[in-house]
C-alpha cells in the first residue's frame, strides 16, 4: 500500500530536535528525507544527552531520525556545495533549523535555493523568526517557553516558574513546520510554485499555550501560576496514590459544566455523604474548597496504588490520569498495544524501545525503521540523485568532500 508522502522528497539541513521532529514526521509518512550532515560528527544530536556511550549513537538521536537517510556533506567545499545544489534541484522540500544566517553564508539560503528549484518549499525555523527585534537571538527549549508565556504559566504561586518537561519549544515548533509545509505542498498543486514557509519556536509555543490568555484579555492582569489546579472554575488536582513514591498519584479532574463525574466519583470511593456537604455542592464550591475535597478523595486513593485508582475511576467515565515516569510508558500495555512503543532492532544499539509515529491514517499504513548510520547512504544517494558515478564518489571522499 502506498504511503501519504510517497513521492515527496525532502533534504533535510535540520539537526538537533525541533527541525529533525518535523522531517521525521514527514518521513513517516512516506517522504524520502535525505539528512545533510558535516563531517567529522555530523548531527550534533549523535552525541547528545545521555550519550552513554561515545562511539555509538545517542537514544535522542534516534527518536529523532528514523526512516531517514543520512549523507555526509562537508559544506565548507566548493564540491560540497555543489552537491548539496544537485540535490536541492531534485527536492520538494528543503528543510534547516540552523543559526541565523547560516544558510545564507553557505550559499543556500531561501532565495538562492528558490533560483536553483522555484518548485521547492524552503522550510525553516528560527527562535525568533527571520525578522523582528529579537531574530538575530539564538533561542533554545527552554527560551521559548519562557518568552512565550508557558514558563509564567508553570509551577506553584508561591514557587518560580517552572520549565515544563515536555518539549513543546523544540517537537512543538517541528509540528507547526509539518503542517506549513503539508499546507503549501498543497498549494503548490494549485501554482505549481513552492515558498517560503517559517516557523518562530517563541510563536508556535505561544499558539499551544494561546487560551491561558483568556483572563489577560478579560481584566488585563497577568495569569498567576495555578499549580495543578484548573483554571477552568473545575476542580483539578493530584491525588496520592498507596506506595509513596514520587510519581504515586493520579490527576483528577471534576468538570465545571457536568455534574455526572462527581456522582460517579462520591460512588466510587463510598462517601455519600459528601453530596450534601455544603463545601462541595456546586462545582464553584468545589473548587473554592480543592483543599478539602483532596483529603477526602485522599481518604480511598491512597488504599490503592495509582493503576487501580486510575482503572476504577476512568472506567465510571470521571477523567483522570495515571502520572506514569518514562520507564512505566515504555511498559505501558496500551502505548505497546497500539504500537505507539515497540521494540525496534538496531545494528549498534541492538534491540531497544522505540516511541513511533502518533498519526493514523486508514490508507497509508504507518511504519518506523530505524534511524541511519553516519553517512549511510552517501554514495548511493549520490549516485542515483546528483549523477556521480562510484569512482567519482571514492575521489570525493578521498578529498573529504562527502
Amino acid at each position: 500500500m502506498s504511503k501519504a508522502l510517497d513521492g515527496i522528497r525532502v533534504i533535510d539541513f535540520t539537526h538537533d530536535q525541533a527541525g529533525p521532529a518535523c522531517t521525521q514526521t514527514l518521513a513517516w509518512l512516506g517522504a524520502d528525507v535525505i539528512k545533510i550532515e558535516r563531517p567529522p560528527n555530523g548531527d550534533r544530536a549523535r552525541k547528545l544527552w545521555y550519550s552513554d556511550r561515545a562511539d555509538i549513537d545517542s537514544y535522542f538521536f534516534l527518536l529523532l531520525n528514523s526512516n531517514k537517510r543520512s549523507v555526509v556533506l562537508n559544506l565548507k567545499t566548493d564540491e560540497g556545495k555543489e552537491i548539496a545544489r544537485r540535490l536541492i534541484r531534485e527536492a520538494d522540500v528543503v528543510a534547516e533549523n540552523l543559526g541565523p544566517g547560516a544558510m545564507e553564508r553557505l550559499g543556500l539560503g531561501y532565495e538562492a535555493v528558490k533560483k536553483l528549484n522555484p518548485r521547492a518549499i524552503y522550510a525553516s525555523i528560527k527562535g525568533f523568526g527571520s525578522y523582528g527585534p529579537y531574530s538575530d537571538f539564538k533561542c533554545f527549549e527552554m527560551i521559548a517557553q519562557a518568552t512565550s508565556g508557558g514558563m509564567s504559566l508553570t509551577g506553584f504561586p508561591d514557587r518560580p516558574p517552572v520549565v515544563t518537561g515536555v518539549n513543546v519549544g523544540d517537537a512543538g515548533t517541528g509540528m507547526h513546520l509539518t503542517i506549513a509545509i503539508l499546507a503549501a505542498l498543497v498549494q503548490r498543486q494549485r501554482t505549481g510554485r513552492g515558498q517560503l514557509v517559517e516557523v518562530a519556536m517563541q510563536e508556535a509555543v505561544l499558539n499551544i499555550t494561546r487560551v491561558k490568555f483568556t483572563p489577560t484579555l478579560t481584566n488585563g492582569r497577568p495569569l498567576e501560576r495555578m499549580g495543578n489546579r484548573s483554571a477552568s472554575g473545575a476542580y483539578a488536582d493530584l491525588v496520592r496514590c498507596a506506595g509513596g513514591g514520587p510519581n504515586d498519584y493520579v490527576y483528577l479532574m471534576l468538570p465545571p459544566d457536568n455534574a455526572e463525574p462527581f456522582e460517579a466519583l462520591v460512588d466510587a470511593i463510598g462517601r455519600q455523604d459528601v453530596r450534601s456537604d455544603e463545601r462541595f455542592s456546586t462545582p464553584p464550591a468545589r473548587a473554592r474548597h480543592s483543599d478539602d475535597l483532596t483529603a477526602v478523595i485522599e481518604g480511598w486513593t491512597m488504599k490503592h496504588d495509582k493503576h487501580e485508582v486510575m482503572r476504577a475511576l476512568a472506567s465510571r467515565g470521571i477523567p483522570c490520569g495515571a502520572v506514569l515516569d518514562t520507564a512505566e510508558v515504555l511498559r505501558d500495555p496500551h502505548l505497546r498495544e497500539r504500537g505507539t512503543v515497540f521494540d525496534l532492532e538496531h545494528p549498534t544499539r541492538g534491540r531497544f524501545s522505540m516511541i513511533g509515529c502518533p498519526l493514523r491514517l486508514s490508507d497509508s499504513p504507518i511504519e518506523t525503521s530505524r534511524a541511519p548510520l553516519f553517512g549511510e547512504h552517501t554514495e548511493d544517494v549520490l549516485t542515483t540523485l546528483a549523477g556521480y558515478t562510484a569512482d567519482e564518489v571514492r575521489r570525493l571522499r578521498d578529498t573529504g568532500v562527502v
